[in-house]
């Protein structure tokens, strides 16, 4: 064992200069002494400066106003966002959409997925205007705070389609230790009590008082029993917001044809259902290494590679499960809202 983890040793120290994150699986992250020096804080810190750098280079993607929402608050809402013929056709056609699906299991809600691959852009030329659409791409690039193809899904959410513990998504919680992006354009009506998306507004920014919390939970979060936490997605109480001087969080109860782009290393959650309940969106994802000084660069997202990403990496995951584990089961072709 000593030997093995001498052998590893190099592997972790190069980690720290990227997005890795678990708490449990390398010790240096996870290391108390170290983060009692200030190694998490400092991680922290200086990925959250790297990203507003970049953003700054970015700025010509945004308009003023969706800028100075993101600043305040974290994320940019968006009502309306695609004409209304231009949204009933994508809508229409995502949902007549019957392709192969990936599904999740978290306590009683299901995530599933669909990829927007050559085949589904090529059938539904509606998604496919979307992925051009100049305002969707520069809304994810300027808060991802990178010139990169986000990653872009069909999601649906299920909630409450078991007998099981609650979904631990609805815990507030950050992505990871640094900005990232993830945006959603619903295509159905959320209700305020059906799971909505929650964001506590200006949980983005690393002040003081944020920065004193990273560097307390560095320090304890091994000596509890939160999984999640432990691999590096930290959980907050919501009583425990007004310590760090921030609100309550916001449920985006929205209409349909809403886009919402929010930096998830600010605190956000899946709101509790009451009921079963079906949400249908478009989901966009993109996190590189937080300690890139350039914005471009993204040969993931060059044209022919950017499309097959997803069933590429759906392959992989296959081929080396177990090694690197496969939480997305493939649950045959589906459409996005079948049960």
């Amino acid at each position: 064992m000593t030997v093995l983890r001498y052998i590893k040793a190099p592997w972790w120290v190069f980690e720290l200069a990227t997005g890795a994150k678990s708490f449990r699986d390398n010790p240096l992250i996870g290391s108390r002494r170290l983060n009692r020096w200030g190694l998490h804080a400092a991680r922290v810190a200086v990925a959250d400066r790297m990203a507003w750098n970049r953003r700054a280079r970015l700025r010509r993607l945004i308009g003023a106003e969706d800028a100075a929402a993101f600043a305040r608050d974290g994320f940019v809402r968006v009502p309306d966002f695609l004409a209304a013929e231009a949204f009933v056709a994508l809508r229409d056609q995502v949902m007549a959409r019957r392709a192969p699906a990936r599904e999740m299991v978290q306590g009683d809600t299901v995530t599933r997925r669909m990829a927007l691959d050559p085949a589904a852009l090529k059938a539904m030329p509606a998604a496919a205007a979307l992925m051009a659409d100049r305002r969707f791409q520069g809304l994810i690039r300027y808060v991802g705070s990178y010139d990169a193809a986000p990653t872009c899904y069909i999601q649906t959410i299920l909630s409450h389609r078991h007998a099981a513990p609650p979904d631990p998504q609805t815990n507030l919680h950050v992505d990871t230790f640094h900005p990232t992006v993830k945006a959603w354009l619903f295509l159905t009506d959320v209700a305020e009590d059906e799971g909505p998306l929650t964001y506590v507004p200006g949980s983005h920014r690393r002040d003081a008082a944020r920065m004193a919390w990273e560097r307390q939970r560095s320090l304890e979060v091994m000596d509890g029993d939160d999984f999640l936490a432990q691999r590096g997605s930290l959980r907050i109480r919501r009583e425990e917001l007004a310590g760090l001087g921030l609100p309550d969080p916001v449920a985006f109860a929205v209409r349909a044809n809403t886009l919402v782009v929010a930096d998830t290393g600010g605190f956000h959650a899946r709101g509790p259902s009451v009921r079963p309940s079906t949400r249908v969106e478009i989901w966009a994802y993109g996190r590189r290494n937080p300690y890139l000084p350039w914005t471009g660069l993204d040969l993931g997202g060059l044209p022919g590679l950017s499309e097959r990403r997803v069933p590429l990496y759906w392959a992989l995951r296959d081929r080396f499960r177990r090694f690197v584990g496969q939480p997305w089961m493939d649950v045959g072709p589906k459409r996005p809202a079948d049960e």
